[in-house]
């Protein structure tokens, strides 16, 4: 009996140690994700508020992949153009995270194109249209088609572009057929600054692999929208992916905004990109699309 005892008092302590070090192991976790918390709101700050470009500063996450959201509303509050407008998205994910969602909890009204599911049923909103379609440079303009017919209008105010790779000739393509918009939101390539030209060769079947190959570099994009009479005014500065264009026509409302690209390009900072705030709730986004 007494070596029973004794098997089971073993068994208990061996227990106990497990569940010591799994809590152990759990409190190491928790103070390293606090201690990454702080420093990348510390490395945050600093990159938006010591850019050599002002318009870094008004940077903010709210549904976009980092600082992207706060950019766009900046822009949108110089345009007058913050409460309404039209837009076009392509590459949304699975539509969690993306760059017009913010506008569209702003009263926008718009369409999306990616070759995913999204995460929720959009069939009922009365102003986001969903196509799924695997985007090429030979069918984006009959898409774009469709989707002024459905919102019933002639002209959008943004198009956001983030494909992971023929984005160049995807919008070389919407450039050349006429469609302009106010603002571009472009993803980039940041490993190649300026000057250095860089896009990958046109594949219509190209996915991306998690490399660098993909895209296209900031001084190839800045060197075909300025054909077009757009503007380069920012690059997010929280992980350096995405740029903003404008028309030339509203370069007066960014007097604050250097005209050297040299200025304006942020370098990558892929490891910074973390989500804060609470867990993502599909309930909270299809109260904005259906709203």
């Amino acid at each position: 009996m007494s070596l029973v005892k004794s098997f089971s008092e073993k068994i208990k302590k061996n227990q106990k140690k497990k569940l010591q070090r799994k809590n152990s192991i759990i409190s190491i976790k928790n103070n390293v994700d606090q201690l990454y918390d702080l420093i990348y709101q510390v490395t945050t700050n600093i990159s938006k508020n010591e850019h050599t470009n002002p318009l870094n500063s008004f940077g903010k996450k709210c549904f976009s992949q980092s600082d992207e959201d706060g950019i766009t509303i900046e822009i949108f509050k110089r345009l007058k153009n913050l409460n309404s407008g039209s837009f076009l998205e392509l590459g949304v994910g699975d539509g969690t995270e993306n760059n017009t969602l913010i506008l569209l909890s702003l009263g926008w009204q718009g369409f999306w194109v990616g070759g995913s599911e999204l995460a929720f049923d959009t069939s009922q909103s009365k102003k986001l249209k969903f196509y799924k379609n695997w985007i090429t440079k030979e069918n984006i303009l009959s898409i774009i088609n469709m989707g002024l017919n459905h919102l019933k209008v002639k002209a959008l105010d943004l198009i956001s572009v983030d494909l992971d790779g023929n984005d160049f000739y995807i919008v070389e393509k919407i450039l050349h057929s006429g469609y302009l918009p106010k603002v571009f939101i472009l993803e980039y390539n940041a490993k190649f600054p300026p000057p250095v030209e860089f896009k990958i060769n046109y594949n219509p079947k190209h996915e991306w692999r998690n490399d660098d190959y993909f895209g296209t570099s900031l001084e190839s994009w800045n060197n075909l929208l300025t054909k077009f009479g757009y503007r380069l005014i920012c690059c997010n500065s929280q992980t350096g992916a995405n740029c903003f264009f404008i028309k030339n026509k509203f370069s007066k409302l960014f007097k604050d905004v250097p005209n050297d690209i040299n200025q304006i390009y942020s370098e990558p900072r892929y490891l910074l990109h973390k989500n804060f705030g609470h867990k993502k709730s599909i309930e909270l986004i299809k109260q904005i699309i259906d709203n």
